[in-house]
């Protein structure tokens, strides 16, 4: 592919994204949650696992730990039982916990509506922090990176990074800030419909003729 400037590339990834939508108009985070607490905790449940399995965990979860005191106040071993099937479960276990404790600590048992409050207490990295500003409280302060988004943004060339923050870098850069949040949903939705990692089905894809790394 020819050098692109940042213009033109600014200019096709607002095409990348408007096809994106017009496909995905309901995309959306696909963690069950009813508050910011929830879905703080399902988020750091949901690293190297699917959504799907969170959501068959979190209903009992939160059940038994509805907010974080009684978190807080948890017993590590009845926690595992409990997020066993989501994989390092001891480990995670140990970060909602101490999420909880931190929240009652350092903020009264409330979620904090800024990355640096919420990067500060256990278990919360960026990717957590910017999944629950931007979907529980609608404030787009920078750009998920998961494994779909960095896949798919190098496949579209946004860009040769290789770190999840320098990648959300060059994606805040090329996209506008009230559509930070929205643009992680697609990528993640097209990549899991379309874009798949082993086969990828580029003759359906929508963003092919916008692709340097299309098949077809």
């Amino acid at each position: 592919m020819p050098r692109e400037s940042r213009k033109a590339r600014t200019q096709r990834a607002a095409e990348v994204f408007d096809l994106l939508y017009g496909e995905y108009p309901d995309a959306h985070c696909e963690l069950d949650f009813e508050n910011p607490f929830q879905l703080s905790v399902a988020t750091i449940l949901s690293a190297q696992t699917t959504d799907v399995r969170v959501n068959m965990v979190t209903p009992l979860l939160f059940a038994r730990y509805p907010d974080a005191e009684s978190l807080a106040n948890a017993q590590q071993e009845d926690v595992e039982e409990i997020v066993r099937t989501t994989g390092f479960f001891r480990n995670k276990a140990k970060n909602i916990i101490g999420f909880a404790r931190g929240l009652m600590a350092e903020h009264e048992g409330v979620v904090p509506r800024t990355i640096a409050e919420l990067h500060a207490l256990p278990g919360v990295g960026r990717k957590t922090a910017n999944v629950v500003l931007g979907n529980a409280f609608d404030l787009n302060e920078g750009v998920v990176v998961d494994t779909h988004i960095k896949r798919l943004s190098t496949l579209l060339r946004f860009t040769k990074e290789k770190t999840p923050e320098k990648i959300e870098q060059d994606l805040m850069k090329i996209f506008p800030s009230e559509r930070w949040t929205l643009l992680a949903h697609l990528l993640i939705w097209h990549g899991r419909r379309v874009c798949d990692a082993r086969k990828p089905r580029c003759e359906a894809c929508v963003l092919a003729h916008l692709c340097p790394s299309s098949r077809v």
